[in-house]
C-alpha cells in the first residue's frame, strides 16, 4: 500500500535531500475546493440522464441513497482523517490496523481507482464534443470509441500528462479559478431550467418507478451516482500540507459531500422537469432527443436555450479535463508510495528537475491507453471505476472499527456520533455498492485484482527475499478476512441477480446476503487486527517521515 509517501506534496514532492517536505499551506477553503473540484466532473454531465433512462423519475430515490452511502462514508473519513493529518490518508488506514498484505491491497485498489477517473474523464469530453461536426465521427452509435475517437482519446490523455510534467505548482495555480467555474455552470443550470422550464407532472405521467426496486438500486451504481459524489477524499490526501488538519480536514470532507449532494440532486430534478414529454412518450428506458449524447447542453437546445448549451459545451471541456489532471497527478503520486512501501521498483520513485515522479505519470498514460480497450464506453468505464472506488472506501471502517478497540483512548479531534454503528454500516453500504455493479463489472474488477497481486506481490515477495532494506512486513493474521471477503463477494454478485448473475440470489435475499456476510467479515477483521502496540509502531514510523520536515 502506499503509506509513507502516497500522493507526496503537491507543492514540493520529496526527493530524498535534506529540506524538501511536505509544506503545510492549505486552509480550510483550498481543502474544500480540492474536495469539491473532484466531486464535481463529468458525474454532472450525464448522471442525471443515466440515472432517469435506469430508475425513472424514481432516480430522486437512488440519489438519496447514493448520497446516504457516501455520507456514512465521509463522516468515517472525518474522523480518520483528524487523527491522522498524513498525505494519502485513504490509502494508509488499513496500512496501520492490518499491516503489509491489507496495505498493499488496498493500495492497488486506492490506484486502481485513481489510474481509471482520466480515461472517464476523456471519454465524456469527447461525448460531448459530438455536438460539433468534426466530432461526430468519434463515437459509434452505441457510444463505444471508432478508431478515430480512440486516436483523439488517447491524444487527450497524452495532454493530461504533459501538463503534469509542467508541474503540481502549474495546476494548483489555475484551481481556484476552475473549482468556482465547475459549481457556478451547474447551479446556473439548475436556476435557468426551473425558472424557465420545469412540468411537474414529468415525474408522474409515465410512472414515478417503472422499473420497481431493481431499477431504483441499479441506478445508485450503473448509472454513475456512486461514480459522480465521490472525491471527497482529495481533502484527505492533501492532509500532508493542511495549515490546520485536525480542525479543517472534517469540516473540508464533510462540506463538500453536502455541496455536491445538493448541485447533483438539483440537477436530477430540473433535468426530469425539463424534458418534453415526447422525449420519454416510449417510456423512461428509450428516453431520446436530439443531442442526448451530450445531455443537458442537447436539453438546453431543445426548450431554446442555445446560449446556455454554449456554456455547458464549454464547461464540458472544463469539468472532466480538471478532474483528469488532478487524478492523472494522484496517480502517479499513488504508485510513488507504493515504492516507497517496498511493492513497486524503486523507478517509481524517480524524479525530474521539476519534482515530478516522470515513470509514474508514464504509466498512468500506459494504464489509461488500455482503459480505453476493455472498456470503450463511458457507461462500463462508470461500473468499473466505481467498483474499484469503493473497494478502497470500504478499508476506512474496518480500519475505524480496528482503531476503536484497540486505541479507544488516541486523540479524536473530531470523534463520530454512533461510530460504533455507523462504521459497520458503512461498511454493510459499501459491499452494497460492490455488489449492485453487477457480475458482468465484478468479474473483470476480479481480473484487475489477480493482476495487481502478481505484480505487487511478486516484487514484494523479492524486496523480502533480497532482504531491501523497506521490504514489506505483510502481517498474514491480521489480514486473513480479506481473500475470504474479496472471494465472498464474487461468489454472491456470481449468484445475484444485478449485471449477468444467475438470479438464484431473489431480490431482497440478495441485499440480505451480502448484509449479513458484511457484517461478518466486520466482526472478524476488527478482531484480527494488529495489537495495539504493533498499530502504534506503524502509526509512529510513518508520522516520524511525514512530520520530519514540517
Amino acid at each position: 500500500m502506499a503509506s509513507v509517501d502516497q500522493l507526496v506534496s503537491s507543492v514540493s514532492p520529496p526527493t530524498g535531500k535534506p529540506g524538501r517536505s511536505l509544506r503545510r499551506e492549505v486552509g480550510l477553503i483550498g481543502l474544500l475546493w480540492a474536495s469539491v473540484g473532484s466531486i464535481i466532473g463529468s458525474g454532472w454531465l450525464y448522471g442525471a440522464k443515466n440515472a432517469v433512462v435506469v430508475a425513472g423519475p424514481a432516480a430522486m430515490i437512488s440519489w438519496g441513497i447514493g448520497a446516504v452511502a457516501i455520507v456514512l462514508l465521509a463522516f468515517v473519513h472525518a474522523e480518520l482523517g483528524g487523527m491522522f493529518p498524513v498525505a494519502g490518508g485513504t490509502a494508509r488506514y488499513p496500512h496501520y490496523t492490518f499491516g503489509g498484505l491489507a496495505g498493499m491491497s488496498f493500495g492497488w485498489f486506492s490506484w486502481l481507482q485513481a489510474a481509471t477517473v482520466a480515461p472517464i474523464e476523456v471519454e465524456a469530453m469527447i461525448g460531448y464534443a459530438g455536438h460539433w461536426e468534426f466530432a461526430k465521427g468519434f463515437l459509434n452509435d452505441n457510444g463505444t470509441l471508432t478508431t478515430s475517437g480512440f486516436v483523439v482519446a488517447v491524444f487527450l490523455m497524452a495532454i493530461f500528462v504533459a501538463v503534469n510534467f509542467l508541474g503540481v505548482r502549474v495546476l494548483s495555480h489555475t484551481n481556484s479559478i476552475t473549482t468556482w467555474l465547475k459549481i457556478a455552470v451547474p447551479l446556473g443550470t439548475i436556476l435557468v431550467l426551473a425558472v424557465t422550464n420545469f412540468h411537474g407532472s414529468n415525474f408522474t405521467s409515465h410512472g414515478f418507478a417503472p422499473f420497481g426496486v431493481k431499477g431504483v438500486l441499479s441506478a445508485v451504481s450503473a448509472s454513475g451516482i456512486i461514480f459522480a459524489l465521490l472525491g471527497f477524499e482529495q481533502a484527505i490526501q492533501l492532509a500532508g500540507e493542511s495549515k490546520n488538519p485536525k480542525r479543517d480536514i472534517p469540516r473540508a470532507v464533510l462540506g463538500s459531500v453536502a455541496i455536491g449532494t445538493l448541485i447533483y440532486v438539483g440537477l436530477q430534478v430540473v433535468f426530469i422537469g425539463a424534458l418534453p414529454v415526447s422525449s420519454f412518450v416510449n417510456g423512461w428506458g428509450n428516453l431520446d432527443f436530439p443531442g442526448i449524447s451530450g445531455p443537458f447542453a442537447g436539453l438546453a437546445t431543445l426548450v431554446g436555450l442555445g446560449w446556455l448549451a454554449w456554456v455547458l459545451y464549454f464547461d464540458a471541456i472544463v469539468s472532466p479535463g480538471g478532474t483528469g489532471l488532478i487524478y492523472t497527478t494522484s496517480t502517479s503520486r499513488i504508485s510513488y508510495g507504493l515504492s516507497k512501501n517496498g511493492y513497486a521498483p524503486q523507478l517509481f520513485e524517480r524524479i525530474d528537475k521539476r519534482g515530478v515522479p516522470w515513470f509514474g505519470l508514464t504509466i498512468s498514460f500506459v494504464t489509461g491507453v488500455v482503459c480505453f480497450l476493455p472498456f470503450p464506453s463511458w457507461q462500463e468505464l462508470v461500473g468499473f471505476i466505481v467498483s474499484a472506488s469503493v473497494l478502497m472506501y470500504a478499508g476506512a471502517p474496518l480500519a475505524f472499527g480496528a482503531l476503536r478497540r484497540r486505541l479507544p483512548a488516541h486523540e479524536r479531534p473530531y470523534r463520530l456520533p454512533g461510530g460504533g454503528l455507523i462504521a459497520p454500516l458503512a461498511f454493510v453500504v459499501s459491499s452494497l455498492i460492490i455488489y449492485w455493479a453487477g457480475w458482468h463489472t465484478l468479474s473483470r474488477l476480479a481480473v484487475a485484482i489477480l493482476i495487481g497481486y502478481l505484480l505487487l506481490g511478486s516484487y514484494a515477495a523479492y524486496a523480502i527475499r533480497k532482504g531491501l532494506p523497506n521490504a514489506p512486513k505483510l502481517e498474514w493474521r491480521a489480514a486473513q478476512w480479506l481473500p475470504v471477503y474479496l472471494v465472498g463477494m464474487g461468489l454472491i454478485s456470481w449468484q445475484g441477480g444485478f449485471g449477468d448473475g444467475t438470479g438464484n440470489l431473489p431480490l431482497g435475499w440478495d441485499i440480505a446476503a451480502v448484509t449479513a456476510f458484511s457484517v461478518a467479515v466486520y466482526a472478524w477483521a476488527t478482531r484480527v487486527a494488529l495489537p495495539a502496540e504493533a498499530i502504534q509502531r506503524n502509526i509512529e514510523d510513518v508520522e516520524v517521515v511525514d512530520e520530519g520536515g514540517h
